[in-house]
């Protein structure tokens, strides 16, 4: 009986923890604020801690111009385009801004080429214009330090190689392109403290610099 207990105990207290493992795409981050949503958004914005940021420290551009944020902290690519028709096409917004590849060139999720988080870009581009949803494509943010991920370097360079990609796929299939790093990097490509606290996410004055950026192709 003691045995019993114990296990029923563990099983308790380990549930919890293998539930959230397995929802490795976070469906249920926004589940219940996707339920709530009543009138179709003009924008989704997807994307990670950046996007995740940007709702927090200035709701009141979200509110205001019928925006919706659909950022989560550390994601890749890939864990967007797992998630894309929940947090996107079921919103049925006009446009989906995605700004999206610094967790991919940080290995958070592992090694992946740029090329295969250019192609899972593509996929969600192409899913959204399936949808009548028009895609914006923004360049990844400048950061020449990974707090988080210490050990890796040259990640400047590899944003700048994913830019490239990504603008090269914007003008061929005719999406546009925010250019967000040429108007916010520093002599070294990394992101000034005017503008990042820590190098890699926006404070208030990168953000309204990127609100005043992306107004333009809204």
């Amino acid at each position: 009986m003691k045995n019993i207990r114990i296990i029923i105990a563990a099983i308790a207290i380990l549930f919890p923890v293998l539930c959230q493992a397995q929802d490795w795409a976070k469906f249920e981050r926004y589940a219940q604020q996707n339920a709530q949503v009543t009138v179709k958004p003009k924008v989704v914005f997807m994307g990670d801690s950046i996007t995740e940021g940007w709702a927090k420290e200035d709701p009141a551009f979200f509110t205001d111009h019928n925006f919706i944020g659909r950022g989560i902290s550390g994601q890749t690519t890939s864990h967007m385009l797992v998630r894309f028709r929940r947090d996107v096409i079921d919103l049925d917004p006009k446009y989906v801004v995605i700004l999206a590849g610094t967790n991919d060139i940080a290995r958070n999720n592992g090694d992946i080429s740029l090329e295969n988080a250019l192609g899972n870009i593509i996929s969600m581009c192409e899913l959204a214009r399936a949808n009548k949803i028009k895609p914006i494509i923004c360049s990844v943010l400048p950061c020449n330090y990974f707090f988080w991920r210490p050990e890796e370097k040259g990640q400047e360079k590899e944003i700048i190689k994913l830019n490239v990609l990504l603008k090269e796929y914007a003008r061929s299939a005719q999406v546009p392109y925010v250019d967000y790093h040429s108007a916010m990097k520093d002599e070294n490509d990394g992101l000034p403290k005017k503008y990042a606290d820590d190098g890699c996410h926006p404070n208030r004055n990168g953000y309204e610099l990127m609100e005043k950026i992306i107004l333009e192709y809204l």
